[in-house]
């Protein structure tokens, strides 16, 4: 039986430098399902693929409201995500008590990656098994970020979190230069293709399994569906126009667009703890 003998503590470095406690943490992040994030000029987009347990369970949330200019979608264990979002929350409060002004983005990835490390230094402690993708938008315009339970946070113009996510950074990848000029459409549209391909074959993304969180002004598609506030999550049937501007796979020029199927989907079910 293989043992490995730098793994039982995340203050032990192991011959080549690594910390084993933390990447077990990463492998963590890997498991949930995955959760996709773009931003233009003018608006940050988060899309989450949401998981049921089974038939007669509701689905996980996925995307958490942390102020009105930022939103969070996860990948890993949701309750340490509750415990993170909640301190967002109160360092975004803090921020409006003490300054008077909502908190900048970066600022606000930077505290909870700060939470973080601290957890991959100190004794007795274990590392968060959640990985963030954050949006928001601030005096600088629209953001999109990352954020690891290794205490690294890193700025994209695009990026996926979660199981089967290089899937969709492939795709992300291929169009990413498009997205700064794209309209709220569009980039909502290539986000739902980027979260498609990290399905499964036999599955499809419907109104049960698919969250969208916007950050950015509202659109004409979205009058009368969008709760108010700069950012929004968009959910159940709200979700239904979004996914009929979706294009079907097989349609190599990408002209036309067809309906996504009832039958609902729920992604990988293997691991019960990770959302």
């Amino acid at each position: 039986m293989f043992r490995n003998t730098y793994d039982s503590d995340n203050t032990v470095f192991s011959p080549q430098g690594r910390l084993h406690q933390v990447e077990y943490a990463l492998e963590a992040v890997k498991q949930g399902s995955a959760a996709v994030g773009l931003r233009s000029k003018t608006h940050s987009v988060l899309l989450a693929l949401k998981r049921s347990t089974g038939e007669l369970a509701s689905y996980q949330q996925k995307m958490f409201r942390i102020d009105d200019h930022v939103g969070i979608a996860i990948a890993g264990l949701t309750s340490d995500a509750r415990v993170l979002s909640n301190f967002m929350r109160q360092q975004a409060m803090s921020s409006k008590m003490v300054f008077n002004r909502p908190i900048p983005v970066n600022r606000l990835v930077s505290s909870i990656a700060d939470k973080a490390q601290v957890n991959t230094q100190e004794y007795g402690r274990r590392p968060y098994g959640v990985g963030f993708l954050v949006i928001g938008q601030d005096n600088s315009g629209p953001h999109l970020y990352e954020f690891s339970p290794s205490g690294n946070s890193y700025e994209y113009y695009a990026m996926s979190i979660g199981a089967r996510s290089q899937s969709a950074k492939t795709y992300l990848e291929k169009h990413y230069e498009s997205f700064a000029d794209c309209s709220l459409e569009d980039l909502v549209r290539h986000g739902l293709h980027a979260l498609r391909e990290t399905l499964q074959q036999d599955k499809e993304l419907n109104v049960n399994n698919t969250s969208i969180g916007i950050v950015g002004p509202a659109s004409v598609h979205e009058t009368g569906v969008l709760p108010e506030g700069p950012f929004r999550i968009v959910e159940n049937e709200a979700v239904e126009p979004f996914l009929q501007t979706m294009i079907a796979k097989d349609t190599a020029t990408g002209a036309g667009a067809v309906p996504p199927p009832a039958a609902a989907a729920t992604g990988d079910e293997d691991v019960q703890m990770a959302g």
